[in-house]
């Protein structure tokens, strides 16, 4: 029995937060009493110094969030960049644990911006790694790749034993996902000399885990048991519960290989508990594929049907319906089978009668129970039909949300998204002014609402005027015209929606019945060739590059709060319909001096 694509996208997930443990060495019972003393006032020293520590040791991903937000929060009052630094990567480490892959990228990169601050060179290699790790959760393995490279040549710069283990086994989890193993080992093998060397404990329990499953992948279980066995012990000691939890379905995977049932379901069940128990989504979703796996395999159709169920409820990708199908099929022909041989002994009994009252009463009681077989199996088939026809409506409505119509299309019928290449597309992207400061006071429901109520009207205007959404990171919101299909107007489109949107967020600001938060926008625009594609395997992402994405993004940048800047290249295909202010020759970071223009009329010039 091989491992199916939903464990393997399980063991990057649970590799990819190996940086949270060994950056400092997480340590629950520590952050317990350092919690105790927090909450009683009893503590020396600086504020900022025990809530550091306290987001450094707890493994509890709740916890974790709730005490790095309150050192960013106090941190930012009076702008202490080393615990910002200490606060946004902690808060990382906690976004990873629960799942969140967006968030914790956007919290490693402004950790990553206050190390180069205070020239953290360690800081700097650390965070490489944990954004290296984020985009391997996310399937962009082209960055993780060179984020690991720049991280790992950083760090080996610095001799710092702790740190380049973490990331060679973190590097070698990367291979072990796109199944490459023998690299996947050489890297966790080099990562287990570092750590036994030192005495690491955490940094030992997850070589030898990582070496587990390396070798269970190979199918030498026997290593494979008794490595992730010796990292269990240890994760239990250190209360790394996120960890065993990976490591358990592994196990289960072993046993089950061995026709050993019974451990094989423990091992899952026990999985699925420690998920439970601390919110962890991703081992959740892949407990219960596992349980649904193993009683399905054993006959137990009801509770498989329940752990399927559940599956769907916290599954991550929107690509497991053809597995579901696979799997309803091979729960009808066993059952097919079984009643098979029912009718089989049935008739055999038969003929052996020797009585015709009693064979044709054994004939009429075989008609009975065939008939109740076929009707408790049909019933069972058109459940699992009705969940299947289910889930992927579901589905097809989700990749509608994600991707275009085409794209979406593309995607279902090949598996996969040829990149394209756009000769003229317009990229636009805004961003709120102060909006960092304000966020560290807001509340997080605050936050949210308070995005949600402009970015909800920029998708209205966007939809409006034939545009495509590209994302939205943090504050910044990013869309194009000219594709997924080519048309000739799409910078006056752009701009015209820009206007609308600048009109919208000015006049918010006049009228605020919910006293909502509001802020001043800067808009930039500009046109160009890109490349289009879609991203990831497991969460899809509809995205642009090139140039002309880098330039829109310093167009932006450059632009004043109210204002819609406009590259030249832009400028030269809107100009005779819209009014333009020029701004000379500015200095532009990485691009040298670039002609600018501001949009300074809302209304369309007379022609």
């Amino acid at each position: 029995m091989t491992l199916s694509a939903s464990r393997k996208a399980l063991c990057l997930l649970g590799f990819s937060c190996f940086i949270t443990y060994f950056i400092f060495g997480q340590n629950q019972k520590l952050a317990d009493s350092l919690i105790m003393q927090y909450n009683s006032g009893a503590y020396s020293g600086n504020e900022l110094i025990i809530l550091r520590e306290i987001s450094i040791e707890e493994t509890n991903p709740n916890d974790k969030l709730k005490f790095s937000e309150s050192l960013i929060q106090k941190a930012s009052k009076d702008s202490v960049f080393e615990f910002l630094q200490y606060g946004f990567l902690q808060k990382g480490n906690a976004l990873i644990l629960m799942g969140n892959n967006v968030k914790a990228l956007e919290a490693y990169l402004r950790s990553l911006y206050f190390a180069n601050r205070i020239d953290d060179e360690i800081g700097i290699g650390s965070l490489m790694i944990s954004i290296a790790d984020t985009y391997a959760n996310m399937g962009n393995f082209e960055n993780s790749q060179e984020y690991y490279n720049k991280g790992i040549l950083s760090l080996r710069k610095l001799n710092d034993s702790i740190k380049i283990g973490t990331a060679l086994v973190n590097a070698g989890d990367q291979y072990f996902n796109i199944g490459k193993l023998d690299s996947a080992l050489i890297y966790t093998e080099e990562s287990t000399i570092i750590f036994d060397n030192i005495n690491f404990q955490i940094g030992q329990a997850y070589s030898l885990g990582n070496l587990g499953m390396i070798y269970a992948e190979k199918g030498n279980d026997e290593i494979a048991e008794k490595n992730i066995n010796e990292a269990i012990n240890i994760l239990e000691e250190l209360e790394d519960y996120y960890a065993i939890s990976v490591y358990l379905t592994y196990m289960s995977d072993i046993y089950f290989r061995k026709n050993d049932w019974t451990s094989a379901l423990s091992y899952a069940r026990r999985s699925l508990e420690l998920a439970q128990k601390y919110s962890l989504k991703d081992q959740i979703s892949d407990a219960n594929l596992k349980l649904f796996e193993l009683h399905q395999q054993k006959g137990n159709f009801k509770e498989s049907i329940d752990y399927l169920q559940n599956y769907y409820a916290y599954r991550d990708s929107v690509l497991n319906i053809e597995a579901v199908e696979e799997m309803a099929d091979l729960r009808t022909n066993y059952e097919v089978s079984q009643k098979q041989t029912e009718v089989d002994l049935l008739d055999q009994q038969k003929k052996n009668q020797q009585l015709i009252s009693l064979a044709s009463g054994i004939g009429l009681l075989l008609i009975i129970v065939v008939a109740i077989g076929l009707y408790r199996k049909n019933n069972f088939i058109n459940k699992a039909k009705l969940l299947v026809e289910n889930e992927k409506e579901r589905s097809d409505l989700l990749l509608l949300n994600i991707l275009p119509e085409q794209t979406a299309e593309e995607l279902k019928d090949k598996g996969k998204v040829q990149a394209k290449r756009f000769d003229s597309v317009s990229v636009m992207f805004t961003d709120f002014k102060d909006f960092t400061a304000y966020s560290d006071k807001l509340s997080p429901e605050e936050l949210v609402d308070s995005i949600d109520f402009y970015y909800s009207k920029f998708d209205d205007i966007i939809e409006k005027h034939g545009l495509e959404k590209i994302k939205t990171v943090g504050d910044s919101y990013m869309c194009a015209g000219g594709l997924p299909f080519p048309t000739n107007n799409h910078p006056i489109q752009m701009v015209e929606a820009a206007l609308e949107i600048a009109e919208f967020v000015n006049e918010s600001k006049k009228v605020d019945p919910d006293a909502m938060t509001r802020f001043d926008i800067r808009i930039g625009i500009n046109t160009g060739p890109v490349v289009a594609g879609v991203v990831g395997k497991k969460k899809f992402a509809y995205d642009i590059w090139g140039d002309t994405v880098n330039i829109a993004s310093r167009m932006e940048s450059n632009s004043e709060p109210g204002k819609i800047n406009i590259s030249e290249n832009t400028y030269k295909l809107i100009k005779d319909k819209f009014e333009c202010e020029y701004r000379g020759e500015i200095e532009v970071k990485n691009k040298g001096i670039m002609k600018m223009y501001f949009i300074t009329h809302t209304k369309v010039k007379t022609m």
